[in-house]
């Protein structure tokens, strides 16, 4: 047995693991499996499949789903480079500095927001303009709003929203790059109301404000697969507010959070805190 286990590179635990393990018909896993990729519209890879397997109880690894996708001609979307440019900064504003530098993780929701502005392609080659505040801490989208053009009226009402619906406490740091929207006199007059530390990423250092922009790949990705586009500004609110606010926040699994959705983040740190 230490021959043949030392030969195919497995360990002796964990052979014996596998032959105490019950059997499970292979139909019943790729039942689950097909219904999770469907569900959740070709969104999951072989991570977020096993992830959202394991949770209902099937043990089955990345390995087994990618020859099972492989064998069923499926494919998961895969992100794609985007193009315009959204941040441009004000040389005249005066702006804070970076308050996240040297400051370690939030532990708990609604100590850190950060904020980014991104495209979204409309028919005919037109453009429209999404805004949000995300938690670093659940990755949550606490608020949001999307318009045919960028001025700072699209962070403020997405940031409006999120101060209504979240009601955060005072100190609250609100973190995002330094284009003109955010540097604004109206987005740091809104900021000190709230009670809340405006923080900034550095000249010319994208990696400052790398969380808010991490998501943006993904969610044109699985917004707008295979390059498309939307058919105009009233569809792309109503496919966002759909996206952001019950799938993304409420069911999407996120590798970040253990391969919870923000929602269930949130409510197992509340439960263990209580």
């Amino acid at each position: 047995m230490q021959v043949l286990c030392r030969v195919l590179a497995v360990s002796k635990a964990g052979y014996y693991q596998w032959r105490r393990r019950p059997p499970q018909p292979a139909r019943l896993w790729q039942e689950a499996a097909h219904t999770a990729f469907t569900r959740h519209a070709r969104r999951y890879g072989t991570r977020r499949l096993r992830a959202e397997l394991h949770a209902e109880g099937h043990a089955v690894g990345r390995y087994a789903l990618r020859s099972w996708l492989h064998r069923h001609e499926l494919r998961a979307l895969s992100t794609r480079p985007h193009r315009p440019r959204t941040t441009v900064a004000d040389p005249a504003a005066v702006v804070a500095e970076n308050k996240l530098l040297g400051r370690p993780a939030p532990t708990a929701p609604d100590q850190v927001w950060v904020g980014d502005i991104t495209y979204l392609p409309l028919v005919g080659g037109r453009w429209c303009y999404l805004a949000t505040w995300r938690d670093a801490c659940s990755r949550r989208v606490v608020g949001w709003h999307l318009a045919a053009q960028m001025p700072t009226e699209l962070v403020l009402l997405a940031l409006e929203q999120a101060l209504t619906l979240r009601q955060p406490a005072p100190g609250l740091i609100i973190h995002a790059d330094r284009g003109s929207q955010y540097t604004s006199a109206a987005c740091r007059t809104r900021i000190d109301q709230a009670g809340a530390v405006p923080s900034f990423s550095r000249p010319g250092n994208p990696y400052d404000n790398a969380q808010a922009e991490a998501g943006w790949s993904t969610l044109k990705t699985e917004l707008l697969p295979h390059g498309t586009a939307f058919a105009s500004l009233e569809e792309a609110r109503l496919e966002v507010a759909h996206y952001l606010d019950t799938y993304f926040n409420l069911d999407r699994r996120h590798s970040a959070l253990g391969y919870c959705s923000p929602h269930q983040f949130e409510h197992d740190l509340k439960t263990n805190l209580s």
